[in-house]
Parts: structure tokens; C-alpha cells; sequence
């Protein structure tokens, strides 16, 4: 599994217009499938009056957790389009909905795929994006005089310190690092004998 995934700075959209129809591409950062839910039944509200609502998600550092739905379109021509644009623009943990009001000419499957495709890389391409990292918290016991190395330690493995606790003789430091250089900075660690990972 991979300790990092690039995610949505925050929400965007775009508008597409193909032959008439008109499409409302949104793109969401999430973090949950209820998340996600809740966005798509704001604009099956916001937008009652519209004939299709179609949406894909990706969560998960990997994106191992998706789905992508036609709402009533043909099947293939919305959804996945949608997702595959989620996924040639590398994110994860995001949500696009694109809403179509019908122009009243037919599309055919392969317009339609194409322009739900067109608007969902139009709301993506208006986005921010950022880094998503995941963490590790480490909480080492260390004596008065050795908190400085701690210290030290956790500066040089690229850590934070996030909270210490003061004992009568020793100090309770929390670390927090990214997944990935969690074992690198655990092995620093007891290789000073008067260090104490407690967790």
C-alpha cells in the first residue's frame, strides 16, 4: 500500500456543453462513501429538475474503494467515464458528480461517454490538488536528559512532535511521521538504550 495519494485542494467546477445538453461537472475531496453520498443527493436536490446526476468516487490511498454510476444513462456512458478521468489525473479520495440537463438532440453512446468524460476532466483540470500522506504516531519514553535526542532523532526522520507528557523523571514525547519512514525512525530509536518506544 502506498503511504502518500494526491487528493483535491478543495472543490471545483466546470460547465460543458455538447449539441444542446448541458453538463455540471462538480469535483469534491472526500474522505468517506457517506461523504460522497451525502454531495450527490445535495445536487439531486439543488438540481431536481435535472434528467441524470451521474458520479464516480475513488477513496483510499491506492483507490481500491470505487464505484461509478450511469444514473439511467446508458450503461457505460457516464460513470465510467467519470472514474476514468479520476484515475488518469491520479487522485484518490475525490468524488466528481456531473449533472445533465438534455438538449433534446440524442448524443449516441459514444458522444455521450465522451462529453461526460469532457466535463468531468473539465472540473478536475479548474481544481487544486495536494499531497495526502499517511501517518504513523510513535510515543517514546525518554528520560529527562535524553529528550534532546529524541529530538534530534525525530528532526532528522522528517517528524513531528505532536504532544508530550512530563512524568516525575521521564517525558512522554508522541511522534508523528509518515508511514513510510516509521521503521527508520522506531530502529533510531532503540538503538538508544535509555529510549522506551511505548507504542
Amino acid at each position: 500500500m502506498s503511504d502518500s495519494c494526491i487528493t483535491l485542494a478543495s472543490p471545483s467546477e466546470a460547465t460543458y456543453t455538447e449539441k444542446r445538453s448541458r453538463f455540471l461537472a462538480y469535483a469534491y475531496p472526500i474522505d468517506t462513501v457517506e461523504e460522497a453520498m451525502a454531495h450527490v443527493q445535495a445536487l439531486r436536490k439543488r438540481y431536481y429538475d435535472a434528467r441524470h446526476v451521474c458520479f464516480a468516487y475513488a477513496i483510499g490511498y491506492d483507490g481500491e474503494t470505487f464505484r461509478a454510476v450511469d444514473d439511467g444513462e446508458p450503461s457505460g456512458t457516464a460513470g465510467r467515464p467519470i472514474l476514468g478521468q479520476i484515475r488518469s489525473h491520479n487522485l484518490s479520495f475525490t468524488l466528481v458528480c456531473v449533472v445533465r440537463y438534455f438538449g433534446g438532440i440524442q448524443l449516441g453512446a459514444a458522444g455521450l461517454g465522451q462529453a461526460y468524460k469532457l466535463a468531468a476532466a473539465a472540473a478536475l483540470d479548474a481544481a487544486e490538488t495536494k499531497e495526502r500522506v499517511v501517518s504513523a504516531d510513535i510515543i517514546v519514553d525518554a528520560d529527562y536528559p535524553d529528550v534532546d535526542i529524541v529530538m534530534r532523532i525525530a528532526r532528522d526522520c522528517g517528524a513531528e512532535i505532536v504532544a508530550q507528557d512530563y512524568g516525575a523523571t521521564s517525558e512522554q514525547l508522541t511522534l508523528r511521521i509518515r508511514q513510510g519512514m516509521a521503521t527508520t525512525l522506531q530502529e533510531r530509536i532503540q538503538k538508544i538504550h535509555t529510549l522506551r518506544i511505548v507504542s
